[in-house]
């Protein structure tokens, strides 16, 4: 598959609204609802963005453990998440997949070493569109 039909992916991707609807999910902490949006993409996508996708579902998951209590849950899943992201670029969907890494990796620190998220935030999916660049 070459970097057109990626690329064709990822636009289809963009254009459908469901993975509109599963950021703003997640961004607004609906961990079950985002699941159920993103799951139906990742089932739906092929090729690279496949594992972007379970990645974030895996994120989501991850703190859709965390409020029912299930640390064990929740730590597995945001390091599995994490390892599929890790093999991604820093952007895929327009989204900054290094932010959301850092994120996910601070919080995956604080449960492996038994210490509150409470002062963590919650990871976020930005677009790389209102990034701004850093200043030399």
């Amino acid at each position: 598959m070459g970097p057109g039909v990626e690329a064709d992916d990822e636009a289809k991707l963009l254009a459908d609204p469901r993975l509109k609807s599963a950021i703003c999910l997640f961004n607004t902490a609906d961990w079950y609802a985002c699941h159920d949006g993103l799951e139906e993409l990742w089932h739906e996508t092929q090729g690279p963005l496949r594992p972007v996708l379970q990645g974030i579902l895996q994120i989501a998951v991850a703190h859709l453990h965390l409020e029912r209590g299930n640390l064990r849950g929740a730590t597995v899943l945001l390091g599995e998440g994490l390892g599929r992201l890790s093999r991604s670029g820093d952007e895929a969907l327009g989204l900054d997949l290094a932010r959301l890494r850092r994120s996910a990796q601070e919080r995956l620190v604080a449960l492996q070493c038994g210490q509150s998220l409470e002062a963590l935030p919650f990871p976020t999916l930005s677009s790389m569109e209102h990034q701004v660049p850093p200043v030399d």
